[in-house]
Protein backbone atom coordinates (compact mmCIF):
# COMPACT_ATOMS: atom_id res chain seq x y z
CA UNK A 1 0.00 0.00 0.00
CA UNK A 2 2.86 2.38 0.76
CA UNK A 3 4.33 1.96 -2.73
CA UNK A 4 0.93 2.44 -4.35
CA UNK A 5 0.46 5.63 -2.36
CA UNK A 6 3.82 6.94 -3.54
CA UNK A 7 2.87 6.29 -7.18
CA UNK A 8 -0.46 8.04 -6.80
CA UNK A 9 1.26 10.98 -5.11
CA UNK A 10 3.51 11.39 -8.13
CA UNK A 11 0.56 11.63 -10.52
CA UNK A 12 -2.69 12.69 -8.88
CA UNK A 13 -5.70 11.31 -10.72
CA UNK A 14 -3.97 8.20 -12.06
CA UNK A 15 -6.30 5.81 -10.24
CA UNK A 16 -9.46 7.20 -11.82
CA UNK A 17 -7.86 7.62 -15.23
CA UNK A 18 -6.47 4.09 -15.17
CA UNK A 19 -9.83 2.56 -14.29
CA UNK A 20 -11.65 4.52 -16.99
CA UNK A 21 -9.35 4.87 -19.98
CA UNK A 22 -5.86 3.38 -19.76
CA UNK A 23 -5.38 0.06 -21.50
CA UNK A 24 -2.42 -2.30 -21.56
CA UNK A 25 -1.66 -4.67 -24.45
CA UNK A 26 1.27 -6.91 -25.38
CA UNK A 27 3.65 -5.96 -28.19
CA UNK A 28 5.25 -9.06 -29.75
CA UNK A 29 8.28 -8.66 -32.02
CA UNK A 30 11.39 -10.52 -33.07
CA UNK A 31 15.12 -9.87 -33.30
CA UNK A 32 16.99 -12.49 -35.24
CA UNK A 33 15.75 -15.91 -34.11
CA UNK A 34 14.48 -14.66 -30.74
CA UNK A 35 10.94 -13.69 -29.75
CA UNK A 36 10.24 -10.69 -27.51
CA UNK A 37 7.14 -9.21 -25.94
CA UNK A 38 6.84 -5.64 -24.76
CA UNK A 39 3.94 -3.92 -23.04
CA UNK A 40 2.01 -0.95 -24.43
CA UNK A 41 -0.04 1.39 -22.22
CA UNK A 42 -2.13 4.22 -23.59
CA UNK A 43 -5.22 6.30 -22.96
CA UNK A 44 -7.68 5.30 -25.66
CA UNK A 45 -9.82 8.39 -25.05
CA UNK A 46 -7.11 10.85 -26.14
CA UNK A 47 -4.92 11.38 -29.21
CA UNK A 48 -1.41 10.23 -28.33
CA UNK A 49 1.16 12.93 -27.64
CA UNK A 50 3.96 10.64 -28.86
CA UNK A 51 5.74 7.44 -27.95
CA UNK A 52 7.92 6.87 -24.89
CA UNK A 53 9.99 3.69 -24.95
CA UNK A 54 11.00 2.43 -21.49
CA UNK A 55 14.07 0.20 -21.20
CA UNK A 56 13.90 -2.07 -18.17
CA UNK A 57 16.33 -2.57 -15.31
CA UNK A 58 18.59 -5.65 -15.12
CA UNK A 59 15.76 -7.79 -13.71
CA UNK A 60 13.85 -7.59 -17.00
CA UNK A 61 10.41 -6.29 -17.87
CA UNK A 62 8.40 -6.35 -14.62
CA UNK A 63 5.42 -4.70 -12.96
CA UNK A 64 7.68 -1.71 -12.26
CA UNK A 65 8.06 -0.81 -15.94
CA UNK A 66 4.39 -1.56 -16.62
CA UNK A 67 3.42 0.85 -13.85
CA UNK A 68 5.72 3.54 -15.22
CA UNK A 69 4.13 2.96 -18.64
CA UNK A 70 0.67 3.45 -17.14
CA UNK A 71 1.86 6.64 -15.45
CA UNK A 72 3.00 7.98 -18.82
CA UNK A 73 -0.21 6.86 -20.48
CA UNK A 74 -2.08 8.93 -17.89
CA UNK A 75 -0.16 11.92 -19.25
CA UNK A 76 -1.34 11.19 -22.80
CA UNK A 77 1.65 9.30 -24.20
CA UNK A 78 1.81 5.89 -25.82
CA UNK A 79 4.23 4.18 -23.44
CA UNK A 80 6.07 1.01 -24.42
CA UNK A 81 7.92 -1.05 -21.83
CA UNK A 82 10.25 -2.98 -24.09
CA UNK A 83 11.86 -6.37 -23.57
CA UNK A 84 15.58 -6.92 -24.11
CA UNK A 85 15.84 -10.49 -22.79
CA UNK A 86 13.25 -12.38 -24.85
CA UNK A 87 10.25 -14.52 -24.00
CA UNK A 88 12.42 -17.60 -23.40
CA UNK A 89 13.98 -15.96 -20.34
CA UNK A 90 12.36 -15.62 -16.92
CA UNK A 91 14.97 -14.08 -14.61
CA UNK A 92 14.40 -15.02 -10.98
CA UNK A 93 17.32 -13.69 -8.99
CA UNK A 94 20.67 -11.94 -8.86
CA UNK A 95 22.51 -14.66 -10.73
CA UNK A 96 20.07 -14.44 -13.64
CA UNK A 97 20.11 -10.65 -13.60
CA UNK A 98 23.91 -10.54 -13.79
CA UNK A 99 24.02 -13.20 -16.50
CA UNK A 100 21.46 -11.57 -18.78
CA UNK A 101 22.48 -7.94 -18.38
CA UNK A 102 26.18 -8.82 -18.48
CA UNK A 103 25.76 -10.79 -21.69
CA UNK A 104 24.21 -7.80 -23.46
CA UNK A 105 26.65 -5.25 -22.08
CA UNK A 106 29.42 -7.56 -23.25
CA UNK A 107 27.93 -7.89 -26.74
CA UNK A 108 27.14 -4.38 -27.90
CA UNK A 109 26.12 -5.37 -31.46
CA UNK A 110 23.49 -7.74 -30.04
CA UNK A 111 22.27 -5.08 -27.61
CA UNK A 112 21.94 -2.62 -30.48
CA UNK A 113 20.08 -5.16 -32.63
CA UNK A 114 17.53 -5.77 -29.88
CA UNK A 115 17.07 -2.05 -29.29
CA UNK A 116 16.55 -1.48 -33.00
CA UNK A 117 13.98 -4.30 -33.17
CA UNK A 118 12.00 -2.82 -30.27
CA UNK A 119 12.06 0.66 -31.78
CA UNK A 120 10.92 -0.71 -35.14
CA UNK A 121 8.03 -2.54 -33.44
CA UNK A 122 6.84 0.76 -31.97
CA UNK A 123 6.76 2.56 -35.31
CA UNK A 124 3.18 1.52 -36.08
CA UNK A 125 1.70 2.53 -32.72
CA UNK A 126 -0.56 5.55 -32.17
CA UNK A 127 1.55 8.64 -31.61
CA UNK A 128 4.47 7.56 -33.79
CA UNK A 129 3.94 10.57 -36.04
CA UNK A 130 4.60 12.87 -33.05
CA UNK A 131 7.99 11.31 -32.36
CA UNK A 132 9.69 9.02 -29.87
CA UNK A 133 11.73 9.44 -26.69
CA UNK A 134 13.74 6.59 -25.21
CA UNK A 135 14.13 6.39 -21.42
CA UNK A 136 15.83 3.83 -19.20
CA UNK A 137 16.36 2.86 -15.57
CA UNK A 138 19.69 1.48 -14.23
CA UNK A 139 20.74 -1.18 -16.79
CA UNK A 140 18.05 0.32 -19.01
CA UNK A 141 19.74 3.68 -18.72
CA UNK A 142 22.97 2.15 -20.00
CA UNK A 143 21.00 0.64 -22.89
CA UNK A 144 19.31 3.95 -23.68
CA UNK A 145 22.72 5.63 -23.85
CA UNK A 146 23.87 2.85 -26.17
CA UNK A 147 20.91 3.64 -28.42
CA UNK A 148 21.88 7.31 -28.39
CA UNK A 149 25.51 6.57 -29.26
CA UNK A 150 24.51 4.25 -32.11
CA UNK A 151 22.59 7.12 -33.72
CA UNK A 152 19.05 5.88 -33.06
CA UNK A 153 16.45 8.24 -34.49
CA UNK A 154 14.54 9.76 -31.60
CA UNK A 155 13.52 13.10 -30.16
CA UNK A 156 15.40 12.52 -26.94
CA UNK A 157 17.03 10.14 -24.48
CA UNK A 158 16.45 10.21 -20.71
CA UNK A 159 18.67 8.27 -18.30
CA UNK A 160 17.66 7.47 -14.70
CA UNK A 161 20.62 6.34 -12.54
CA UNK A 162 22.16 4.51 -15.50
CA UNK A 163 25.64 3.20 -16.08
CA UNK A 164 27.41 6.19 -17.61
CA UNK A 165 30.78 4.73 -18.62
CA UNK A 166 31.54 5.11 -22.32
CA UNK A 167 32.60 1.77 -23.84
CA UNK A 168 36.00 1.63 -25.51
CA UNK A 169 35.84 2.80 -29.11
CA UNK A 170 32.56 4.69 -28.66
CA UNK A 171 31.70 8.37 -28.39
CA UNK A 172 28.69 10.66 -28.70
CA UNK A 173 29.31 11.93 -32.23
CA UNK A 174 26.28 10.13 -33.71
CA UNK A 175 23.70 11.24 -31.14
CA UNK A 176 20.64 12.65 -32.91
CA UNK A 177 18.75 14.36 -30.07
CA UNK A 178 19.07 15.86 -26.58
CA UNK A 179 20.15 13.67 -23.65
CA UNK A 180 18.94 14.21 -20.09
CA UNK A 181 20.57 12.57 -17.07
CA UNK A 182 19.06 12.09 -13.61
CA UNK A 183 21.71 10.80 -11.22
CA UNK A 184 22.62 10.57 -7.54
CA UNK A 185 25.92 12.04 -6.37
CA UNK A 186 26.49 9.03 -4.09
CA UNK A 187 25.76 6.38 -6.75
CA UNK A 188 28.31 3.59 -6.13
CA UNK A 189 27.53 1.84 -9.42
CA UNK A 190 28.34 4.80 -11.66
CA UNK A 191 30.25 7.39 -9.69
CA UNK A 192 31.26 11.02 -10.21
CA UNK A 193 34.08 10.10 -12.57
CA UNK A 194 31.77 8.32 -15.00
CA UNK A 195 29.23 11.12 -14.73
CA UNK A 196 31.90 13.70 -15.53
CA UNK A 197 33.12 11.57 -18.44
CA UNK A 198 29.64 11.32 -19.93
CA UNK A 199 29.08 15.06 -19.63
CA UNK A 200 32.47 15.78 -21.17
CA UNK A 201 31.74 13.40 -24.04
CA UNK A 202 28.36 14.98 -24.73
CA UNK A 203 29.89 18.45 -24.63
CA UNK A 204 32.75 17.49 -26.93
CA UNK A 205 30.26 16.13 -29.47
CA UNK A 206 28.10 19.26 -29.29
CA UNK A 207 25.06 17.29 -28.07
CA UNK A 208 22.35 19.24 -26.28
CA UNK A 209 22.15 17.79 -22.82
CA UNK A 210 21.20 18.39 -19.21
CA UNK A 211 21.81 16.75 -15.86
CA UNK A 212 20.02 16.86 -12.52
CA UNK A 213 22.26 15.61 -9.73
CA UNK A 214 20.76 14.73 -6.36
CA UNK A 215 23.12 15.20 -3.42
CA UNK A 216 23.85 12.17 -1.21
CA UNK A 217 21.39 10.07 -3.24
CA UNK A 218 22.49 6.56 -4.13
CA UNK A 219 21.80 4.19 -7.02
CA UNK A 220 18.25 3.11 -8.02
CA UNK A 221 16.62 6.07 -6.28
CA UNK A 222 13.42 5.65 -8.33
CA UNK A 223 12.80 2.00 -7.41
CA UNK A 224 9.88 1.90 -4.99
CA UNK A 225 10.60 -0.17 -1.91
CA UNK A 226 14.31 -0.53 -2.71
CA UNK A 227 17.05 0.24 -0.21
CA UNK A 228 18.21 3.25 -2.25
CA UNK A 229 14.75 4.67 -2.91
CA UNK A 230 14.55 8.43 -2.40
CA UNK A 231 11.04 9.90 -2.63
CA UNK A 232 12.27 13.45 -3.22
CA UNK A 233 14.64 12.52 -6.05
CA UNK A 234 12.00 10.22 -7.53
CA UNK A 235 9.38 12.97 -7.61
CA UNK A 236 11.80 15.59 -8.93
CA UNK A 237 13.16 13.35 -11.67
CA UNK A 238 9.65 12.31 -12.71
CA UNK A 239 8.65 15.95 -13.09
CA UNK A 240 11.90 16.53 -14.96
CA UNK A 241 10.97 13.74 -17.35
CA UNK A 242 7.53 15.23 -17.96
CA UNK A 243 9.08 18.64 -18.64
CA UNK A 244 11.53 17.05 -21.08
CA UNK A 245 8.76 15.18 -22.88
CA UNK A 246 6.64 18.31 -23.11
CA UNK A 247 9.45 20.00 -25.02
CA UNK A 248 10.58 17.05 -27.09
CA UNK A 249 7.22 15.67 -28.28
Amino acid sequence: MRIAALVLALIPGLAGAARAEITGTPLPYRSGDLAFEGYVARNDALPSRGIVLIVHDWDGLTAYERTRAQMLAAQGYTAVALDLYGTAEDPQGMEDYRRLSGALLGDRPELRARLQAAMAAAEGLPGAEAGLVLIGYCFGGSAALEAARMGAEAQGFVIFHGGLATPEGQDYSRVTAPVQLFHGSADPASGPGELAGALAGLSAAGVAHGAEIYGNVRHAFTVWGGRDYDAGADAQSWQGLLDFLNEAL
